[in-house]
């Protein structure tokens, strides 16, 4: 590294070549292209004490955005400690909301409220959405607010007014009124002096495309602007920014963007990725510069990466090295099935304890949130310590909670608890007043919540409608509990949430997250199926929430690799990487060939959260929607460099004997090895994915749970269960059998757990 002259100031000390130039390189557009690990915010804070240290601008001139307040906060904090009180002020360091909601405030009423406005949260944008539906002579319970406002989310991020919505997507809600609606919701904002935060944007957008002095007014106050993530913009905040920045009184805009085109992994909340990449259209002339001096990681991890995201097309191409030693190669280790995937992390975490390693130091990463479940119980029966960053634990999931206030009220009948928490859940009409005319019944009569429910089912103090959902609900649990004497734990549930109505009510839910809690209750159905009796599940479950009240700092981590985005650790662990799950099987169905360069973005932005030593890990066999179905290897594990990566299999003859059984008898054996697309491949429309015929269509447990029977078996056939073992079907009853089993005895249990024998 070339010597620095010895008067540069404090914040260029240390820098490398091009952070110093992303530091000092002050006129212009300039996008700096910050790899994973290579100190893009300290080059980022350097060029904001440059620009006030020349004085090149005074505080009040610099526009600096950053995705959260955290962000922002960090950004001043270290200015201070570089400038001490040169760096006060900056009132525009700040996330585009808070920045574009100050400015809003200056000109609110060009866009028809008063500087007084009220900033709505998402429970007072839910309760209005609600009204507004119910006003137009619609069922909320089917046409759900919840849906609504994703969808009015979705059209703000891209900028677009109602009356700019495309006439297709108005059809995603209530058979074509969705624009419609979202015009009357603007409206009644408008009414109630209030904003929604894709209202802060888009206000100023258009005040901005309406008023062009206000533009001109702003873009000379603002001399510097730095973006920071530039990658995770969507079509509003690029739009902003733009017109921010634009050239304006004959020069062109000074704009440092930072960011990375190899961690944009967010299109499922509005970011585009070809922001980033399009940049040196929109700004001719622009300078890029690329930070490829990576501090964190070992050179056999950063090669892995590199070479797995070198497939993609859509970048900007840059080459990542270190100065540190080698370290350990990246480990790809594969396994027969799920829970040995959660033994062996186990173990090799508890060696690393032993060694001396931080809890704290030791990540697992996952594609899924579901995935997190097996390895909450596996460490639990051990002692290892462990946090859920992101998100909730498994079993404290709403779904998760809902489902097991089910299980509990069927295996305990005066739950009151249990009973108050899923009586109206999903929505069968029994609201806040009969929920108040049950509790106080309760109270007056000295007697729990649900047997107050059963005697008021009885007589006439409910209004009609309520008093037979109520009775209809009351049916349904005891004829529940009359089927959990011969059901087995997981078929109980599944039967539970489907006659309940709570997978339909999660499947008509378009919001972003409902797939995931659809994937959490399969998860749970296969987390029911080790246990023989339900009592005996719902005792381990408690086990587990004390757990989770052990007082101690040091755990291990788990998260999705979303949500790992930012953070390092020296131990990561990355499960799961077997085509459907990762790359995931439902975004290449959605979005094609540009969900798979965002896959792959995903893989290297796990691969490059380890410090020292990165682990991947795959299972010959996972259990998906309730039955074992052979997994493929992800077709990322071939693209991972030789030289820089050790290869080891808990299976028996190794891996070599492994991939000779998929020669034998998978179909896609080709596929997985990554030579061919194989006879099971398919193309997934003309969207350029791909996927294997053998996935499981459909969503989630409805793929069991009150489908079809199954027309090769029948009563006196022979049949194997994982569990019970052999046995000789008795009866059927739709796709429920009851088997006589040679050493269990006679069970209900659902047909797709059964194979001919």
């Amino acid at each position: 590294m070339p010597q620095l002259p010895d008067n540069d100031p404090p914040w260029l000390k240390g820098l490398n070549a091009p952070q110093r130039e992303a530091a000092t390189l002050l006129e212009g557009p300039v996008l700096v292209l910050a790899g994973a690990g290579t100190g893009k915010t300290r080059a980022l804070t350097a060029r904001l004490a440059q620009i006030l240290s020349q004085r090149l601008a005074w505080p009040s001139q610099i526009l600096a955005v950053t995705f959260t307040n955290k962000a922002a906060a960090e950004m001043r904090h270290r200015l201070m400690a570089m400038l001490g009180p040169a760096a006060e002020g900056l009132p525009f360091v700040g996330t585009f909301h808070s920045i574009a909601a100050r400015m809003l405030r200056q000109h609110a009423e060009l866009a028809g409220l008063r500087p007084n406005f009220t900033i709505l949260d998402s429970d007072d944008v839910q309760r209005l959405l609600k009204r507004i539906i119910l006003d137009a002579g619609l069922e909320e319970k089917r046409w759900p607010a919840r849906q609504l406002s994703g969808l009015i989310d979705r059209w703000k991020n891209r900028g677009q007014t109602p009356d700019a919505v495309p006439a297709g997507e108005s059809f995603a809600f209530a058979d074509g009124r969705g624009a419609e609606l979202y015009a009357r919701y603007q409206a009644e904002l408008l009414a109630l002096n209030a904003a929604d935060f894709g209202d802060l944007l888009l206000h100023m957008i258009r005040i901005f495309e309406a008023h062009p002095d206000v533009l001109e007014d702003w873009q000379r106050r603002f001399r510097h602007v730095l973006v920071d993530e530039y990658q995770d913009t969507n079509a509003a905040q690029y739009r902003w920014l733009t017109l921010l920045a634009a050239k304006s009184l004959g020069g062109q805009g000074n704009i440092c963007c930072v960011g990375d085109d190899d961690q944009s992994i967010y299109s499922w909340r509005g970011a585009e990725v070809a922001n980033i990449l399009r940049f040196e259209q929109d700004f001719p002339g622009a300078r890029v510069i690329r930070l490829e001096q990576n501090y964190r990681s070992t050179p056999h991890i950063l090669a892995a990466a590199s070479h797995v995201i070198a497939h993609n097309r859509g970048r900007l191409g840059k080459t990542l090295w270190t100065e540190a030693s080698h370290g350990e190669k990246v480990n790809v280790t594969g396994v027969w099935d799920g829970p040995e995937e959660a033994r062996l992390v186990g173990d090799r975490i508890e060696r690393l304890l032993r060694e001396g390693v931080s809890p704290s130091e030791i990540a697992i990463l996952v594609r899924a949130s579901f995935q997190t479940r097996e390895f909450e119980d596996r460490f639990i029966g051990i002692g290892l310590p462990y946090r859920i960053v992101g998100g909730f634990r498994f079993y404290e999931r709403a779904e998760i909670r809902d489902a097991l206030a089910y299980l509990r009220l069927v295996s305990q009948a005066d739950d009151a608890l249990a009973f108050e928490r899923i009586v109206n859940t999903p929505r069968r009409g029994l609201g806040d007043k009969a929920q108040a005319r049950i509790a106080t019944h309760a109270r007056a009569a000295d007697l729990t919540l649900p047997a107050a429910a059963q005697a008021l089912a009885e007589t006439d103090e409910l209004p009609p409608a309520a008093r037979r959902a109520l009775a209809s609900f009351l049916t349904n649990l005891r004829r529940w509990r009359d089927q959990a004497t011969s059901l087995e734990p997981g078929a109980l549930v599944q039967m539970i949430l489907e006659e309940s109505g709570y997978i339909e009510m999660l499947e008509k839910d378009r919001s972003a997250d409902a797939t995931a809690r659809i994937d959490n209750l399969s998860e749970l159905v296969r987390a029911l199926e080790a246990f023989d009796t339900l009592s005996a599940f719902l005792e381990h479950v408690a086990l587990v929430m004390e757990n989770d009240r052990a007082d101690t700092d040091a755990k291990v981590t788990m998260m999705t690799l979303h949500a790992a985005k930012g953070l390092e650790f020296d131990h990561v662990f990355l499960p799961g990487w077997e085509e459907g799950l990762f790359p995931s099987q439902r975004a290449l169905d959605e979005n094609g060939a540009a969900a798979l360069e965002e896959e792959r973005r995903l893989a290297y932005v796990g691969i490059t959260r380890a410090r020292r030593r990165a682990t991947i890990l795959h299972a010959a066999n996972r259990r998906v929607y309730g039955q074992w179905t052979s997994a493929i290897p992800s077709r990322f594990l071939d693209e991972l460099p030789e030289p820089h990566v050790e290869r080891t299999t808990t299976l028996s003859g190794g891996a070599s004997l492994w991939r000779a059984a998929l020669d034998e008898r998978d179909p896609f054996a080709d596929v997985a090895r990554g030579t061919s697309r194989g006879p099971g491949w398919e193309r997934a429309s003309q969207r350029g994915g791909l996927k294997p015929k053998r996935v499981i269509e459909g969503r989630a447990i409805s793929s069991t749970v009150g489908g079809p029977a199954r027309t090769d078996i029948a009563p006196g056939a022979r049949v194997f269960h994982a569990k019970f073992g052999m046995g000789t079907v008795k009866g059927q009853d739709g796709n429920k059998l009851e088997i006589e089993f040679d050493q269990a005895g006679t069970k209900m249990v659902l047909d797709s757990f059964v194979e001919s024998a």
